[in-house]
């Protein structure tokens, strides 16, 4: 294994036998032909085998419903995200030149993609107990904050707020569409009642967004 990835794996507690796989994982589409895209479509899916299986085993009352949103907040963007970063995958990434101006290593979907590539790349490299050992380890206390009856997102938990308020229900409205067609930002409003004027959000989606400002609303009305 070359040196320069020495401390990336050893953040992973996998060495790779073929380097080559890691090196792919690293390598982002900007770079050409020869990238990461297929692997993060396998990691994409063991992902989400690997931590459905968990939360089977780990919750044996909860239901398909509460299954499904402890398993979406584990491989959302935002969870990749931190996994990205305690790796410093930013620093490995092989980015070509139009995403190095423009801060590709730091930019939260390259990076989240990048975990999943790595996924697939330990599962072709190592099998599937290596590739679920190293996945457990690195969600361990992404896990272990789990609670069925607190996964709910802030557009739902808003929604719920107001029905049982008998209110309106929350209004979304996006306000401007910025960034280019691979990078756009969207800034959207959340009018609720109870509320002196309406909070804003932005992400990288507009579901991101609008997210994003329920959860301001909730902050401010403070909605546990």
């Amino acid at each position: 294994m070359s040196r320069q990835y020495t401390q990336l794996c050893q953040a992973l507690a996998y060495n790779f036998k073929q380097e080559h796989y890691l090196a792919t994982a690293l390598t982002h589409r900007s770079m050409g032909i020869s990238n990461n895209e297929r692997l993060e479509f396998l990691g994409d899916a063991l992902l989400s085998c690997i931590m459905a299986e968990a939360l089977f085993e780990r919750f044996p009352a909860a239901r398909e419903g509460e299954l499904t949103r402890l398993r979406a907040n584990l491989v959302k963007r935002d969870t990749l995200v931190q996994i990205a970063q305690y790796l410093e995958l930013g620093k490995y990434l092989r980015l070509g030149g139009g995403e190095l101006k423009t801060g590709g290593e730091r930019r939260a979907s390259i990076l989240a993609d990048t975990v999943e590539a790595l996924i697939g790349a330990i599962y072709l490299d190592g099998g599937m107990k290596a590739c679920q050992t190293t996945v457990l380890q690195l969600w361990e206390k992404h896990i272990a904050n789990l609670s069925p009856c607190k996964i709910k997102d802030p557009k739902t938990r808003l929604q719920e707020y107001s029905q049982a308020k008998q209110q309106p229900l929350p209004a979304y409205q996006v306000l401007t569409i910025g960034g280019t067609p691979h990078a756009q930002q969207f800034k959207v409003e959340c009018m609720v009642q109870g509320l002196p004027k309406p909070t804003v959000g932005s992400g990288e989606s507009r579901r991101r967004a609008e997210q994003s400002a329920a959860a301001k609303a909730l902050r401010i009305l403070n909605v546990e």
